[in-house]
């Protein structure tokens, strides 16, 4: 690495200061400044005695950096940013934290992660697998992971795994993150309509992924998901694919048992492999090891046993399916809740996991994805299965740059496709609403990406003093 110093603005984000704890451990010095700091990440950044700054001011930027990393963020931006400004002014060399991988990854066997579902746990999975067996692999995922001393690590062994995302790279490059990250392999999970906000079409969206496949080597390896515009776009590599699935595919699990702690048997083209065992809910998560299975079995990174042991000891991605209440009666699960796919999964797993229990979702339009008119129609049934459904307040962060749904728009269409469904306008009343509603027999699912205006931190404890 060629660099002695570099400066974030924008260090506090997930990508970000994973990127900035990579750089560290190459040996560069970082500094940093963003708007607020929360654990973990800020946890990482003191640990690896990375300096930073509250808030955004010109004189933040180090006289002697060789190099500026600026987030995508919307408030980065010259205009309105100061720091970002004097960045721009500088003569330095600007860049992204896609730019820096592009430069981290340039000599690893890469594995890239992409979809626009279970990137984040198939990454974690990845990468947990690979280092519980001792292998020192590199890693860049996009979430906390629980059981990591971090979301990021410079490792010796040439394996780097690296969360995929298709969203662009920096406010002044719209190429997607992905593209930048020197794929040899790629693990593609899914590819439905996703980013409405960017990418208005679904030709749109996929256009990216057909570049991201064209520009793998000859000799590298697709492991792809049988959803079928995933299957689709793999017809675009030319170099070495296997399949992998629920069903139908080359790697595909048998024999589920569903329960706390769930087990399969991992089948290849019709033969047992192994018998995996997971305490991860849900049947996404058991497709989502069957297919960082495939991807670690066909390269032979591991063995069969050391895959069982790696995927057992999984903890997961922290906000995916996490249990939230310690002693309730009355179990608190968050789920992720971006898009319609992500959201459908985690009500299956609730479902499959407590049939007899009564469902309460709180749920927050907090992606663009959901806050658009064209999506409404995915309100028709993606509550499926529930007993009450809370819809809190759209999030207002880019309402004005499309066609933003109304927090009565969403309850009314609720509403009319059958489901109990009542609005919340604040944490206080939420939290009223939400604990009248509950009886010894409920499971509650918290169903964001955002917090729930506070609710997710405050709901589960009144929960576990209750019940």
């Amino acid at each position: 690495m060629e660099y002695k110093k570099a400066h974030f603005i924008g260090i506090a984000g997930k990508g970000m200061s994973a990127t900035a704890l990579l750089l560290r451990e190459a040996g560069v010095d970082i500094t940093g400044s963003d708007e607020g700091f929360y654990p973990p990440v800020s946890d990482y950044l003191v640990a690896a005695h990375i300096p930073f700054n509250n808030g955004y001011s010109a004189e933040h930027i180090p006289a002697d950096a060789d190099v500026i990393v600026i987030g995508k963020n919307a408030k980065l931006v010259p205009e309105s940013n100061a720091e970002a400004k004097a960045a721009f002014d500088s003569g330095k060399k600007i860049v992204s934290f896609p730019d820096i991988l592009e430069e981290l990854t340039l000599h690893t066997d890469n594995i890239v992660v992409a979809g626009s579902y279970g990137k984040s746990t198939s990454t974690a999975l990845l990468a947990w697998c690979v280092l519980h067996a001792k292998k020192d692999p590199s890693y860049f995922v996009g979430e906390i992971t629980r059981g990591f001393d971090a979301h990021a690590h410079l490792g010796k062994s040439n394996t780097f795994i690296l969360e995929g995302d298709e969203y662009p790279s920096a406010n002044w490059d719209t190429q997607s993150k992905f593209l930048h990250y020197n794929a040899k392999n790629v693990l593609l999970t899914s590819a439905t309509h996703d980013h409405v906000n960017v990418y208005p079409t679904h030709e749109d969206y996929l256009a990216p992924f057909k570049k991201l496949l064209e520009s793998l080597p000859k000799d590298g390896l697709l492991v792809v998901n049988t959803e079928p515009h995933a299957l689709a776009l793999s017809t675009t590599y030319a170099g070495r694919t296997v399949t992998y699935g629920m069903h139908e595919a080359e790697w595909h699990p048998e024999h589920i048992v569903y329960g706390r702690e769930t087990t399969f048997d991992l089948m290849h083209n019709g033969s047992k492999v192994v018998t995996l065992t997971t305490s991860q809910l849900g049947t996404h998560n058991v497709e989502n090891i069957v297919g960082i299975s495939a991807m670690l079995l066909e390269k032979n990174l591991l063995t069969p046993d050391e895959l069982a042991v790696g995927v057992k000891t999984f903890l997961g991605v922290k906000r995916r399916m996490e249990l939230l209440t310690n002693t309730s009666s009355v179990p608190v699960y968050e789920g992720f809740g971006s898009s319609y796919e992500k959201a459908k999964s985690a009500m299956a797993a609730m479902q499959l996991h407590f049939p007899d229990k009564k469902l309460v979702v709180v749920f927050e339009p907090h992606t663009f994805s959901w806050r658009n008119e064209a999506t409404l129609p995915q309100y028709d049934d993606v509550f499926a299965g529930a007993e009450k459904v809370f819809i809190y307040e759209p999030a207002q962060q880019g309402a004005g740059t499309h066609a933003q749904l109304t927090q009565t728009q969403i309850v009314d269409r609720v509403k009319g496709a059958g489901f109990e469904v009542e609005a919340l306008h604040s944490a206080a009343e939420g939290i009223a609403l939400i604990m009248q509603s509950l009886t010894s027999d409920s499971v509650v699912l918290l169903l964001t990406s955002g917090d729930l205006g506070g609710i997710i931190k405050e709901l589960p404890p009144k929960v576990d003093e209750t019940f």
